[in-house]
């Protein structure tokens, strides 16, 4: 059986619901809460990953928790059994600051003793921040998918992070609080016009506008048809994507090289090993964008990865290249053996392809690379002003 496109795919559900129960049921909030647990239980079977905050559980008047955290925390808990064989670790990645471990709530203790010394957890510490805004940004910096279930002006800092990075933001339209902001104000935006492909974009015949018709948590609609059709999109939904910087002149002597390199190396390792969708822009593909260089470096500034093969040494790669690493994007430098780079680049770690070896050998050359920089920090890292 071939493995599912949300297989590895790191997702976020964050949301959270209103106290007042004029405002959000206890009936919806309980509807909320077993469409969240069987999500949860259908993305461990498909090998999915998470990220998932590590705080406090507040409660409502009438007892339900305020957020979905450790329902997920413990559905993941209970049920590791339901991952397929070869699943990716980390299982979790675990965003806390200084204060969690005196507010995990007793209930959960037990969970997350054992989570937090578990191979399948991998804990990122935002310990320097006292600031929602600042553990958000190391949220969305990990997750790949945001789903948004209820919430309010923090669902929304967070979907326009994911949106900056190009990744989708899935927004749920379950009655948890006001229409006005959160999950709910995603939905309506994302119903009108043609917003809906801003949210996310799809691979299938549904466009975004008719996916977001087939999600929406009408009354009366069960959980399981709610799960059903959420998991439909999610399997839809485009790649995350890397954009390819290249020689494009078929004029030019290394031309040919360089295209048997993408053909051959690049994209069956891309895309058929490790799940991305790369990115040319030649000028053979839709336009989403009036001007060439709208359309560049707007797909450029939201792809996941970024490829730079600056074989022929074109000052155009230069400019794009210099965007990625200045943008702080994992940037894959790339080229023909036997290319001199210039100086501001040379000791930036880069895989000198060659033309001669077996396809296999050329490609184990590519993995073995990509496997040594993929986690690469940044060339600038983050240095705030007050620590």
């Amino acid at each position: 059986m071939p493995r599912s496109a949300l297989f590895g795919r790191r997702i976020h559900i964050a949301g959270s619901i209103v106290e007042d129960p004029n405002s959000a049921t206890a009936d919806e909030v309980i509807r909320a809460r077993e469409f969240v647990k069987a999500l949860v239980l259908e993305l461990l079977s498909k090998g999915a990953t998470f990220v998932i905050p590590v705080d406090a559980e507040k409660t409502r008047p009438d007892g339900h928790p305020i957020c979905f955290d450790w329902l997920v925390w413990e559905t993941i808990h209970s049920n590791l059994a339901r991952r397929p064989a070869g699943a990716q670790n980390p299982l979790v990645i675990a965003v806390k600051h200084h204060k969690n471990e005196g507010q995990i709530p007793a209930q959960y203790r037990s969970v997350w003793d054992v989570m937090r010394v578990s191979p399948l957890v991998e804990i990122e510490s935002a310990a320097h921040w006292n600031m929602a805004s600042k553990r958000m940004e190391v949220q969305a910096l990990h997750g790949d998918i945001l789903i948004a279930v209820g919430g309010g002006e923090g669902v929304l800092f967070l979907a326009n992070l994911y949106h900056d990075a190009g990744k989708p933001v899935i927004p749920m339209n379950f009655s948890l609080g006001s229409v006005a902001t959160g999950a709910s104000r995603l939905f309506d935006f994302g119903m009108s016009g043609s917003n809906a492909p801003r949210l996310f974009q799809t691979e299938g015949a549904a466009t975004p506008q008719s996916w977001l018709n087939r999600i929406e948590m009408y009354p009366g609609k069960t959980t399981g048809d709610g799960v059903r059709d959420l998991l439909g999109l999610l399997e839809d939904l485009i790649p995350p994507k890397v954009f390819a910087v290249r020689l494009l002149n078929p004029l030019h002597d290394d031309y040919d090289a360089v295209q048997a390199f993408f053909d051959n190396v690049v994209q069956p390792v891309m895309e058929g090993e490790l799940g991305y969708r790369l990115t040319v822009i030649d000028g053979n593909q839709p336009y989403e964008h009036a001007r060439i260089d709208d359309e560049i470096f707007k797909k450029l500034h939201r792809s996941s990865v970024v490829l730079a093969d600056i074989t022929g040494v074109r000052p155009n790669c230069f400019i794009e290249l210099g965007y990625a690493l200045g943008r702080g994007l994992p940037t894959i430098l790339t080229a023909k053996e036997g290319t001199e780079r210039p100086f501001d680049i040379y000791s930036l770690p880069g895989h000198h392809w060659k033309t001669t070896g077996s396809t296999e050998e050329r490609r184990e050359a590519f993995r073995k690379h990509w496997n040594a920089i993929k986690n690469r920090p940044p060339i600038v890292s983050t240095d705030p002003l007050i620590p």
